[in-house]
């Protein structure tokens, strides 16, 4: 146990390091209020942070769904950003497992959590309430897309009708135009946007391009592959990293997908996205056949991804 000269002399050289006086913070000590865990959580800014357009009462739940679900993806932005930042000291097959399992987890919430949109709530109420939500859709969730951009190389979240046409060192730019996601907003044939999507670009394009620039060479992918042969073989890395993809790829998308078919395909007929997208052929993973790490999937395994399930 340490004694309290030893702390004192420990706060006061940290103190010393930044040209600060021990004896100043000591006194500010004196007069602060200790801290409680409504403060700490900002439970007061959190509990007021939803604003219904309805009076539908499950249009709260949609609400705060939507919300746990981002602070998830911050979470998993934060795991990715520190193997990204090189914030992990002596990253080997070991650590890189631990991180790709954590954020794995997390996603493993998200999917399970997608059966309180299924289960939890009324079908007429959501027909009801999501008609004043136009033009605004799901695919706008800048944290998700850079998820995927933390993830993997652009190539691989390039549009399927397009990926085998351009090279893997394809820029930011050019690459963004072609990125899978743009077929929710996008007429390929006439190059026109939907509101939803023009919005949406010019609401985060410039801070999506300066963040995959970053990512490019710093991506979960590329940084595995930067490993020695020796851990890139490991094989428990190996099946977390698949489990990730996997998880992420198929397992997620499918609960999203069909938490959407529950509630806009009915009576055999498919409602339109509140964003206006084909949203059968956007989310389904057998169209896009969306891959974070190709090279730990068999040719059979990529051709029936998110077929057999």
């Amino acid at each position: 146990m340490k004694s309290d000269s030893d702390i004192t002399n420990q706060l006061r050289e940290k103190y010393e390091s930044i040209d600060q006086d021990l004896e100043v913070h000591l006194e500010g000590l004196l007069h602060s209020k200790p801290i409680s865990y409504w403060d700490y959580i900002q439970t007061d800014v959190l509990l007021n942070l939803q604003k219904p357009r309805t009076d539908f009462p499950d249009e709260m739940v949609f609400i705060m769904y939507h919300q746990i679900s981002e602070l998830l993806f911050k979470m998993i932005l934060t795991e990715i950003g520190q193997v990204a930042k090189n914030e992990v000291d002596d990253l080997d097959a070991q650590i890189f497992t631990e991180k790709i399992m954590r954020v794995s987890r997390y996603f493993d919430v998200l999917t399970s959590s997608f059966s309180i949109m299924k289960d939890g709530m009324n079908v007429d109420q959501y027909n009801k309430f999501r008609t004043t939500l136009t033009p605004a859709s799901g695919f706008q969730s800048a944290q998700y897309r850079k998820v995927e951009f933390a993830s993997t190389e652009l190539i691989n979240l390039i549009d399927k009708r397009f990926r085998d046409k351009v090279g893997p060192n394809i820029c930011c730019n050019k690459a963004f135009e072609q990125l899978y996601w743009q077929a929710a907003g996008k007429d390929f044939k006439t190059g026109k946007k939907t509101y939803t999507l023009s919005a949406f670009e010019k609401r985060y394009k410039k801070e999506f391009i300066e963040f995959s620039k970053f990512y490019e060479d710093n991506n979960l992918w590329s940084k595995y592959k930067s490993l020695p042969k020796e851990a890139q073989e490991n094989a428990d890395l190996i099946q977390a990293m698949r489990h990730y993809d996997y998880t992420v790829n198929i397992k997620w998308v499918m609960a999203h997908y069909n938490t959407a078919n529950h509630y806009l395909n009915i009576g055999g007929k498919t409602a339109e996205a509140t964003g206006g997208s084909e949203w059968v052929k956007y989310m389904h993973p057998k169209y896009q056949k969306r891959i974070f790490f190709p090279d730990l999937w068999t040719e059979k395994e990529i051709k029936e991804w998110g077929i057999n399930i």
